[in-house]
């Protein structure tokens, strides 16, 4: 039956959460570089979404699969709508590039030379610079609509060249070009003209009014020799930087001598980096699948053509026939692609100062003295990371290791750090003679050939691994410590569930929250869980939401609690903390709360298909929030008549979370931890200075701090809560 209710798509919401990550480069409370970085990660998840999203309508709109979910035609619409959106976004990400960071640069006597004369002091630096550092590397190719199709490598940066013959040489056409061609194998004599350097637009554009035959080449930059940005010799108090393409367009003349170069534009292209596997398979299959497929991820179908868009026309249209691109994979780029390198642009000014993000705290009753183990006995504890130090949770596994006590150690790893400082530890348990099971995801996407390297170290140092289940992903972040007395006797073991991963790098990234306990209702679902990982039964869980499970249950009763507390006159009271909110039937519960009077908040970092501001969801806000930190926790609260229940855990309100993972989620139990996590949503709730409303037409209206009011900047107010309140 069709629904009364609307939804934003997917992924065009996602792209409105993406251009609110932009946004954050015009805040010049922020120190400059902080605000370049976020320009690089605004390109680096365009590129992420492309690879995998655009290629998935792709597919289905080519008729190369099937989907339950569109349409060839609707996948074919939902492609253009993306990219009109994109390049609506690139005109405003050129805007803010040009008119607000390069001035700012300026302003802080950083010279970031674009599309322009370099200074005269500059030229022979940069000829030098080129043919001692970079010509070597260089090598164009030919591009020909009649011959063998050139492989342009996924993501890498290209320069597409068009040249004319010099007319003196025009009798001499064929033999010139025989030998430019004879370049790809080796490389042609410099020559230096004497004429001055000029970036981008080439010292002499030759008139082609008369018949000549222009001739085009492609030609990769060589960033794994030469870094992609060059630092020029300081003068005075101004400091130099330069692309290292503007360099090489710089002197094009010297790798094409005998011609006229014409103009040159970076293109790249984007490939479909999903794997397809059969979720069917067993371990072993899905592991040699892997092995298999994950290398084929730089060799898959073209999703994104990206071109300069000063690039003209009849240019393009060259390229587009030699390399059988298709006019739905033509993204205009700006004259400098691949902004995602910007996180390592030099910062020669070392008076610019960098962000002071808040300092991981050590809890000074964990301190390395105290036993975690002993604390967790008396009472839960609740760590919120990056403000917390993940060496606390480091030091609980350590504590395992050395117990005598503990009987196993069971994981789950969805993505982990290199040289992981836990995988470590849980080696060490197992040298150490513990028994360890670790629960290894090898489908998480982009993440497959570090986890199947890090199980395949651990297996050999003895651990069980017990790899993915078919038709299903684990994305549930639980730790479990089993342990018995040395007389046989019951002691307490320990459970940890968090709403991030094991990976002590992206915990000093992104917001998580963790929760240790002893409750014996936890340890026992959670104990439960893992030998439903193993196969072993058909599990009944008392006290964790687990999806596929009992999680959709729990979670209608929660919402009907609220609806009739609201139709009986009385306050129901929603605050929903994700990631991502997309599955209709949810969003749908969420819709007909609102319509019986149900308070609802949202606190949406990304994707949020539910449109607020219509009649069905007048009492639904949407707030999101982009700073320093990931935002990356999910925290549910149900005000349930004055008696909150509060939950935490690992899954967002997608379809695949829901119904295609396995989730877990733990109430907290604790009443002083539970009303932590509530002011928690109190004071995102209430920041004004990063948080916006995203209204009814997907726009990022940012929230206006009220005359007399404090400033709220939801992540720094909370580190200094907890830091008082700790302390």
């Amino acid at each position: 039956m069709e629904s009364k209710y609307n939804y934003f798509k997917r992924d065009i919401s996602w792209l409105s959460f993406n251009y609110r990550v932009l946004l954050e480069a015009l805040d010049e409370r922020l120190p400059l570089y902080e605000r370049i970085n976020f320009i690089s990660i605004y390109s680096s998840n365009l590129e992420e979404f492309y690879k995998i999203r655009v290629a998935d309508h792709k597919a289905v709109a080519s008729g190369a699969t099937e989907s339950d979910e569109e349409t060839v035609q609707s996948a074919r619409e939902l492609v253009e709508e993306i990219n009109k959106e994109v390049t609506r976004q690139l005109d405003d990400r050129v805007r803010i590039y040009e008119q607000k960071i390069l001035p700012a640069l300026r302003k802080n006597h950083i010279i970031f030379y674009q599309d322009n004369h370099v200074e005269p002091f500059h030229q022979q630096f940069i000829k030098d610079f080129f043919r001692e550092e970079i010509f070597p590397y260089l090598q164009p190719v030919p591009v020909s609509k009649d011959k063998i199709v050139s492989f342009l490598r996924d993501n890498r940066l290209y320069l597409a060249i068009r040249v004319y013959p010099k007319k003196e040489e025009k009798n001499k056409g064929e033999e010139t070009k025989e030998n430019i061609e004879k370049y790809t194998g080796e490389c042609i004599n410099e020559r230096n003209d004497g004429e001055g350097i000029k970036v981008g637009m080439e010292a002499a554009r030759p008139n082609v009014t008369d018949l000549r035959q222009p001739l085009y080449f492609v030609m990769k930059q060589p960033y794994a020799k030469v870094p992609r940005f060059i630092e020029l010799p300081s003068r005075e108090k101004n400091h130099y930087l330069m692309f290292t393409e503007d360099i090489i367009k710089a002197n094009l003349n010297l790798i094409f001598p005998g011609y006229d170069v014409d103009s040159s534009y970076c293109i790249k292209i984007s490939r479909d980096a999903d794997i397809l596997i059969d979720d069917t398979a067993s371990s072993a299959d899905l592991v040699a699948q892997l092995k298999k497929k994950v290398k084929k991820r730089k060799i898959g179908d073209v999703c994104r053509f990206v071109y300069d868009r000063a690039m003209p026309s009849e240019f393009l249209d060259f390229l587009v026939d030699a390399f059988r691109i298709q006019r739905d994979e033509l993204v205009p780029g700006d004259k400098h692609l691949n902004l995602e390198d910007l996180r390592h642009l030099p910062n020669p000014n070392k008076s610019l100062h960098s962000l002071e993000k808040p300092k991981p705290m050590k809890l000074t009753v964990l301190d390395e003295k105290e036993s975690i183990f002993n604390y967790v006995a008396k009472k839960d504890l609740l760590l919120y990371y990056p403000y917390h130090s993940f060496e606390h949770f480091i030091h609980f596994l350590y504590e395992a290791v050395h117990n005598p006590e503990t009987r196993e150690i069971m994981v789950t790893q969805y993505r982990v750090a290199e040289n992981s400082a836990v995988i470590n530890t849980l080696i060490a348990a197992a040298q150490n003679g513990k028994k360890v099971t670790v629960f290894v995801e090898l489908k998480a996407r982009f993440d497959e050939e570090n986890n199947l390297a890090t199980a395949e170290m651990m297996q050999a140092a003895g651990i069980k691994i017990i790899y993915s289940i078919p038709g299903l992903k684990v994305h549930a972040k639980v730790a479990l410590i089993r342990r018995r007395g040395l007389n046989g006797e019951k002691i307490p073991s320990y459970a940890y569930i968090s709403t991030g991963n094991f990976n002590e790098k992206t915990a000093t990234l992104y917001a998580d929250c963790g929760l240790f306990t002893c409750r014996k209702e936890i340890v026992a679902d959670l104990y439960n869980l893992f030998r439903t990982l193993q196969g072993k039964e058909d599990p009944k869980f008392t006290t964790l939401l687990v999806a596929r499970f009992n999680l959709i249950p729990e979670l209608n009763r929660l919402i009907d609690r609220e609806i009739s507390l609201a139709d009986e006159g009385k306050q129901g009271r929603i605050i929903l903390k994700m990631n991502a909110l997309q599955d209709p039937t949810m969003i749908d519960r969420l819709y007909e709360a609102s319509e019986h009077g149900v308070q609802i908040d949202l606190i949406v970092r990304g994707i949020c298909c539910l449109i607020p501001g219509q009649s069905y969801s007048r009492n639904i806000r949407v707030t999101r929030i982009v700073d320093s930190f990931l935002e990356h926790a999910r925290i549910w609260y149900f005000g349930n008549d004055g008696t909150p229940k509060v939950f935490m855990g690992s899954p967002d309100w997608m379809r695949r979370n829901l119904y295609r993972r396995i989730e877990a989620i733990t109430p907290v139990l604790a009443p002083d931890l539970r009303d932590n996590l509530i002011e928690m949503l109190d004071i995102q709730l209430a920041d004004n200075q990063k948080a916006c409303w995203v209204d009814d037409k997907l726009q990022n209206i940012f929230k206006k701090r009220t005359p007399g009011t404090p400033a709220v900047r939801a992540q720094y107010t909370f580190y200094d809560w907890l830091n008082q309140k700790d302390n």
